[in-house]
């Protein structure tokens, strides 16, 4: 019997009549002759209030306490799903992640997922059981403790299910009903995609949209399981939303997919520094030991052994990224005039598989920014991505510009 599993995010459980609606799905597949692992979010918001409570009772908290609180809300979604589904006569228990186990690092707050192994589950399955209600999110390390697996967690417990179980395919219920060529909320024109390459969602998810956590594309990539992101508010059919899968899957696509943007971005500079061997892993060195995430980098041509280096980052880890340098210019490990700092800009970025064998596209895209008086600041490349920062003032006029001039609003 094939496995089907399924995640319901936050919102889609967020009240007992939207548990209700969900569990009415489950039965739908499990009458279709399917087993269901089903994968839950907390319901929507608890688990920012748990984290509030941590926080407010101990500031300089525990990380293993902080795991054993935050993990409490998935718990709780899972009990009432099953609780739901055996009301209506479907064979369901609830599993927490020691109970499975979904074997975790012992990285307390960011852990990374090992193993599951699934045969406390298949032998449920042999018993009679057809649906696994998994609170998502959650594991255990090897020295038996609750462990969380970061912000999205549930996403990546999902995709880890899918591949642990060989399913055939894991839907992603959300308040959205699939991936669009854009944020519909900026561009009215944006159009959702029936099918997406597993490249192309891995960089928009990178770049900041926010439908997939950046791990479970990942994970998905890597193991090769489909995923179909769709809404739980909408009426379920074979073709609704959005199909993540392998290029290969794809017909025919336009050679942009899809357009991101991240509007909490920050350029940093570092005016005249010393152009020597090391002098760069000098400065990253010191950002990357401050646990600070670079993104973008332009280093200047060099003029009488003197150069600029520049950088970007998020918004809020400006402080840490300045005091990092100042530190490595006390130490003597690099020397600069002065630092720079700019944090009122957006990154905007165009992705799609086909620009491997379209020319023409990183031109495009600049005439159609020119075209609107949008001054690029700094601009990277990938393979399939090209993004660039400019003033955030811009980023809106930005993502519509481009998304007219790549014709996203059409299908390939």
């Amino acid at each position: 019997m094939s496995v089907l599993v399924m995640k319901f995010g936050g919102t889609s459980v967020a009240t007992l009549d939207r548990i209700h609606r969900a569990a009415k799905r489950v039965a739908v597949e499990v009458a279709k002759g399917h087993e269901v692992i089903v994968i839950v979010s907390a319901m929507a918001g608890k688990t920012n209030e748990l984290v509030g409570w941590v926080n407010e009772t101990s500031p300089m908290y525990d990380a293993r306490e902080y795991d054993a609180v935050t993990s409490s809300g998935e718990n709780v979604t899972a009990g009432l799903m099953a609780l739901r589904l055996q009301e209506m006569d479907v064979p369901a228990r609830s599993w927490q992640g020691w109970q499975v186990p979904v074997q975790t690092t012992s990285a307390h707050g960011a852990a990374r997922i090992l193993d599951i192994p699934p045969e406390n589950i298949r032998a449920k399955f042999a018993e009679g059981m057809k649906v696994a209600v998994i609170a998502g999110f959650q594991g255990v390390s090897p020295e038996g403790r609750i462990t969380t697996l970061g912000r999205g967690g549930s996403d990546t417990t999902a995709v880890a299910f899918a591949a642990a179980f060989e399913a055939e395919r894991c839907d992603i219920y959300t308040d959205v009903d699939g991936i669009y060529t854009t944020d519909p909320r900026i561009c009215e024109k944006a159009r959702k995609l029936d099918r997406i390459a597993f490249e192309e969602m891995l960089e928009l998810a990178s770049l900041g949209a926010k439908v997939l956590q950046t791990r479970s594309v990942e994970l998905a990539m890597r193991y090769k399981v489909k995923l179909r992101v769709l809404s739980s508010f909408e009426e379920q059919s074979d073709e609704a939303g959005t199909l993540v899968c392998d290029e290969e899957e794809i017909m025919e696509s336009n050679v942009v997919a899809g357009v991101a943007y991240s509007r909490d971005e920050a350029k940093m500079t570092l005016i005249s520094v010393a152009d020597r061997p090391g002098i760069a892993s000098a400065i990253f060195g010191a950002l990357a030991d401050a646990g600070v995430n670079v993104d973008m980098i332009v280093q200047n041509i060099s003029e009488e052994g003197r150069t600029d280096m520049t950088f970007s980052c998020p918004n809020d880890q400006v402080m840490r990224a300045e005091k990092a340098v100042e530190a490595a210019r006390e130490r003597g490990d690099i020397r600069f005039n002065d630092l720079v700092t700019d944090t009122g800009v957006a990154k905007v970025s165009v992705v799609g598989i086909g620009m491997r064998s379209h020319t023409g596209v990183a031109a495009d895209m600049f005439k159609a920014l020119s075209a609107e008086g949008v001054n690029i600041k700094v601009i990277t490349t990938s393979e399939i991505k090209i993004s660039v920062l400019i003033d955030r003032k811009y980023m809106e006029l930005a993502v519509q510009a481009l998304h007219d001039a790549f014709g996203l609003d059409k299908a390939a």
